[in-house]
């Protein structure tokens, strides 16, 4: 048994053993752990309602061979005596990839909360904008980790930062208007003024939303055109929303001639109600005579369309004002037109 406590360097033959056992029975039981334990973890995971566990497994699937067997001879170095550099070198080689391995571990996370907010929303803008959030995330815990591997290296990091900060203040400035259109499109996503497919009016722009992007929005114009307009202005001005319009209010109004006796005036505000009343999605309100004109007797009719489509709309109001026209026609009541008579008096 002499042999075993032979030296080789600063170890003997039986620390080297003690290294080589430890090295492979902490494979073994990592090898069990990967092959069997997570793989039982993996079943049960299946079985619950939750998906949560799902996610927690991932990641630790996620640990592969390479990491099992560096953190085996890791700890299996522990029993022999190694130089101070090199024991620094693993040192640093371990805290850089638990690192890595964190992270990694926390972007499956992100990603899975990202998942779950997309499956509740159906509009793709406010997915795009999740998406986008949880890849800032992802960046924002990359840095987090870089800086504190560097700490570990060495690196005065309070300065670095003090230096990022000062470049991100600079590069923040230059893209002011960048920054201030993707913030609006955070805005937009998830205040949601209007969404893809919305008619809206922008100051004396109008048309179908298309797409909402990072930094623009882009609208159909009635006349066919696209218009172009950055979120940052959509957010800061007055948007009208005809979409999300549940009720139409509709006034008109029209002039008979003044021949007209006052019996058919009377009969006039209750033929236009049972018109308006037989066509569907309307709600008459209200058909008044209201005014002596120049030229005409005038009527003023007020009544709601119960829908937000524009051609709808323009359909069913030029149903009601041929109807109005048919019937004003069945009662011998002309509608008037501009006229002026002239009267001259002559003398001597």
């Amino acid at each position: 048994m002499e042999i075993l406590n032979y030296s080789l360097g600063q170890n003997t033959v039986y620390d080297y053993l003690t290294l080589i056992l430890v090295f492979a029975a902490l494979l073994l039981v990592f090898k069990i752990f990967h092959d069997v334990v997570l793989s039982k973890l993996g079943r049960i995971a299946e079985r619950t309602k939750t998906d949560l566990d799902e996610t927690f497994v991932e990641i630790l699937k996620n640990l592969r061979p390479p990491f099992y067997i560096f953190l085996s001879f890791y700890f299996a170095l522990k029993f022999v005596v190694i130089p101070d550099f090199l024991q620094s070198v693993f040192d640093l080689i371990l805290v850089i990839w638990v690192v890595y391995q964190v992270v990694r571990s926390l972007a499956v996370f992100v990603d899975y909360a990202a998942g779950k907010y997309k499956l509740r929303e159906e509009n793709e803008g406010t997915k795009a904008a999740i998406t986008l959030i949880g890849r800032i995330v992802k960046g924002i815990l990359w840095v987090v980790a870089i800086l504190f591997a560097l700490s570990n290296l060495g690196v005065n990091v309070t300065s670095l930062m003090a230096g990022l900060g000062i470049g991100g203040i600079a590069v923040a400035l230059a893209l002011q208007s960048v920054l201030s259109d993707l913030f609006s499109s955070f805005s937009i996503y998830f205040d949601k003024p209007f969404v893809p497919g919305d008619f809206i009016i922008v100051g004396s722009d109008m048309g179908v939303v298309e797409n909402i992007g990072i930094k623009t929005t882009r609208i159909r114009a009635l006349q066919g055109e696209e218009i172009v307009i950055s979120n940052q202005e959509l957010t800061s001005t007055r948007v009208h929303n005809f979409k999300k319009l549940q009720e139409r209010r509709v006034v008109f109004s029209f002039g008979v001639v003044y021949g007209t006796s006052t019996a058919e005036l009377k009969k006039i505000p209750g033929a236009i109600k049972k018109i308006i009343d037989s066509v569907d999605l309307v709600r008459f309100d209200r058909a008044h005579f209201f005014s002596f004109g120049e030229s005409s007797l005038d009527f003023e009719v007020v009544y709601y369309l119960q829908s937000s489509d524009y051609n709808e709309y323009m359909d069913i109001h030029q149903k009601i004002l041929l109807k109005i026209k048919d019937a004003l026609e069945k009662q011998d009541v002309s509608i008037a037109f501009p006229t002026r008579t002239v009267h001259l008096e002559g003398g001597e």
